[in-house]
C-alpha cells in the first residue's frame, strides 16, 4: 500500500511540473530561443534584437561586443538612419561606409591600421553611451567567450595604428598644415598663420611642400625658418615663384 501511495505521489508531481519541464526542454532543443543570460550570444539570438515590432529588443555588436541601443531607437530602430547595424555585427561598415549587404560584415581583416583605430574609437563611443550586454560568439569570441585569432589580429593592428597616429600628430605639431583656398578666377593660395593646421602657436612660419618618402605625396606645411634643424629637412621644397620668406604663396597653374 505504501509503495502504491509513493508511486501515485510521484506521478502527481510529474504531471504538476510538466509545463515547466516542457518549457525548459523546448529551450534546450532550440538554443536560439534562449535569452542572452551568460553574456554570450549566438548570431541567431542577436538577430532577434533588431528593433522590429516582433523583436525582443534593440541590440548591435561591434568587434564582437554587444550593446543594448534601445535608448537610441530613433537612430537604430526600423525607421532610423542606422537601422542596418541592428541585430548584427557590421563592424566593417563603421569605417568603410559600405552599407550594402556585402559591406555590412564583421570581417575587418583587410582594414588598414588607421581604420582599425577609427573602429576602436567607435567601440569606445558605445562603451560610454550604451549598456553592454555581452559578447557575440563567432568571428571575435569563442563559445567560451575567449578572444579569437581574428580579434588578436585586430588588436595588433590597433597598436600599430596608434603608433602611426602618434607619429602623425608629432609631425603635425612640428610641421603644421597650411591654410589653403582655391577659386576658378584667382587659382590657388596657401598661407600660414598662428592657428593654421589647428596648431595654436606663437610663430607663423612660411609655406613649404613636405614630401612623404615612399608615397610620392606632398602636403603644404608651415616651417620656422629660425629652426635650422627643421627648416633644413631634405624633404621640404619651396613653392615655385614664391619669395622664400613670404607667409603666403600663390600656386602655379603649371
Amino acid at each position: 500500500m505504501f509503495k502504491y501511495l509513493v508511486a501515485l505521489l510521484s506521478f502527481g508531481l510529474a504531471i504538476w511540473t510538466l509545463p515547466e519541464w516542457f518549457s525548459v526542454g523546448s529551450c534546450l532543443l532550440k538554443p536560439w530561443l534562449l535569452q542572452p543570460t551568460a553574456g554570450l550570444l549566438h548570431q541567431d539570438v542577436l538577430a532577434l534584437y533588431n528593433g522590429n515590432r516582433s523583436s525582443k529588443g534593440l541590440y548591435l555588436a561591434i568587434l564582437g561586443q554587444v550593446f543594448d541601443v534601445e535608448k537610441g531607437r530613433k537612430h537604430y530602430g526600423p525607421d532610423g538612419g542606422y537601422r542596418f547595424f541592428s541585430g548584427r555585427d557590421a563592424s566593417r561598415a563603421f569605417v568603410t561606409g559600405d552599407f550594402s549587404e556585402a559591406g555590412l560584415s564583421d570581417d575587418v581583416s583587410d582594414l588598414s591600421p588607421s581604420q582599425i583605430v577609427a573602429l576602436y574609437d567607435w567601440l569606445t563611443f558605445y562603451e560610454k553611451e550604451y549598456t553592454p550586454v555581452g559578447r557575440l560568439i563567432g568571428r571575435f569570441y569563442t563559445e567560451r567567450g575567449e578572444p579569437t585569432e581574428a580579434l588578436q589580429q585586430a588588436e595588433a593592428h590597433l597598436t600599430e595604428g596608434l603608433k602611426l597616429k602618434a607619429q602623425a600628430e608629432e609631425e603635425n605639431r612640428v610641421y603644421p598644415a597650411c591654410n589653403s583656398e582655391w577659386s576658378s578666377a584667382a587659382g590657388g593660395r596657401v598661407w600660414c598663420s598662428e592657428k593654421s593646421g589647428g596648431v595654436h602657436r606663437d610663430w607663423t612660419g612660411v609655406p613649404r611642400m613636405l614630401f612623404s618618402p615612399g608615397s610620392g605625396r606632398t602636403r603644404c606645411v608651415c616651417v620656422r625658418l629660425d629652426d635650422r634643424t627643421r627648416s633644413n629637412n631634405p624633404h621640404l621644397r619651396q613653392y615655385k615663384d614664391c619669395p622664400p620668406h613670404a607667409d603666403s604663396c600663390l600656386l602655379s597653374q603649371d
